[in-house]
């Protein structure tokens, strides 16, 4: 192999690899995104008052009004 097909190989390795990164990166931020708190839209806040509802029918259920 020449110099050129060797830095060919080269930058076609790095643009994979970076390619990859970038992905993983973007939904690793996709993910976070859903998983914290941002006032309501997120599924975190969704899983709250999911919670909240159910702590409050087992407090209605055992009678501890």
């Amino acid at each position: 192999m020449t110099s050129n097909e060797w830095a060919g190989m080269g930058v076609a390795i790095a643009t994979l690899i970076s390619s990859f990164y970038f992905l993983v990166r973007y939904l690793v931020r996709s993910v976070m995104r859903e998983l914290l708190p941002n006032g309501g839209n997120s599924m975190r806040d969704q899983i709250s008052r999911i919670e909240n509802r159910l702590d409050n029918l087992y407090t209605m259920m055992a009678g501890k009004d």
